[in-house]
């Protein structure tokens, strides 16, 4: 006999679903992020791209605009986020290193929170998003005398595909590029040819439940929506091994474990030796989830995974960059 204070089966599942949809709901607020206060070098601008109008912050370094050819980071969001988005994942570190280094940071907006990186679920709409960065760094060579040898291209999730689309569609254009959480789209994968070598730094969390190592369907929280398919991480990485003609046989080194209790490990895998003096490099982040190492936990572990404090993403990022001229 079931006990009278005890809730029925019904009473139950609807409570589970209530559970679901508001982990639901906070995971779409929570990959939009709380933005900080823009900072007084940081800028909204815009301008019509395809008959859109296509927005974007722009952060400029507070000294040596004037004489100096500058260096141009493109820093794209994941699905459902924004520019001011990634401001508080990455905690403002590019702007810092940008300050300090003297470098352009600009962070697009995607169209309804999107970029059409290539699969199939994402070209829904007639929106030219390769050709709106192109336009956007076009704007900015002119405007800010940002040096065209030195611009840089990273992203997480749906940010870190469209980098990939990027790089295979105009790697002409950059010096470097550095997914974080992402994989080579499959509908782009056979038709992706670079005319240019292009080096390359990939972050990848061996437990992210949205972008899997193994590859296959993107998936929604808790895998109740497919949202097309990528390569592995593996495969990714040795498509681009292959098009730089770099070395097939890694070095391979562990970090340093910085914080033992974020339950993370990160390796290391250094692909050189390609043309024109390129190279890959893939940081594998044991244990981590869908998130960016370093940067904000937007939403509890349970639903996207950890976040390996071993590592300051945006710093190797940009360390890497550095290394790389076209």
């Amino acid at each position: 006999m079931r006990d009278a204070g005890a809730p029925t089966f019904r009473e139950e599942i609807a409570t589970c679903c209530r559970t679901v949809l508001l982990s639901l709901v906070a995971i779409s607020t929570l990959l939009t992020f709380i933005p900080p206060p823009l900072k007084a070098e940081n800028q909204h601008s815009g301008f019509l791209y395809g008959g859109i109008h296509r927005t974007y912050i722009l952060h400029v370094p507070r000294t040596g605009l004037k004489d100096l050819r500058l260096p141009l980071i493109i820093v794209l969001h994941g699905g459902g986020g924004t520019g001011k988005g990634m401001l508080s994942l990455t905690f403002s570190e590019f702007d810092s290193l940008a300050d300090r280094d003297t470098a352009v940071v600009v962070y697009p907006d995607g169209v309804n929170r999107s970029w059409r990186d290539g699969r199939a679920n994402k070209e829904d709409l007639e929106v030219d998003d390769v050709g709106f960065i192109a336009a956007l760094i076009d704007s900015l060579e002119r405007t800010l005398n940002v040096d065209p040898r030195r611009v840089y291209v990273t992203g997480i999730s749906n940010g870190a595909m469209m980098t990939y689309r990027l790089a295979c569609d105009m790697s002409e254009r950059f010096a470097a590029v550095a997914p974080v959480d992402g994989a080579i789209p499959e509908e782009i994968a056979e038709g992706c040819s670079p005319e240019a070598p292009l080096s390359l730094l990939a972050i990848n969390n061996t437990e992210d439940p949205l972008v899997h190592w193994e590859g296959g369907d993107v998936t929604g929280p808790f895998g109740m929506r497919k949202l097309g398919k990528v390569l592995s991480v593996k495969q990714s990485v040795e498509t681009w091994v292959a098009r730089n003609g770099c070395s097939t046989t890694p070095v391979v080194s562990e970090e340093p474990d910085r914080d033992p209790d974020d339950r993370t490990r990160i390796q290391k895998e250094m692909y050189g030796g390609g043309k024109e003096g390129t190279e890959v490099i893939l940081y594998a982040v044991k244990g981590g989830g869908h998130t960016w190492p370093g940067g904000l936990q937007y939403a509890p572990a349970s639903i996207i995974g950890r976040t390996s404090k071993d590592m300051n993403a945006c710093q190797v990022i940009w360390d890497f960059f550095k290394t790389h001229t076209r």
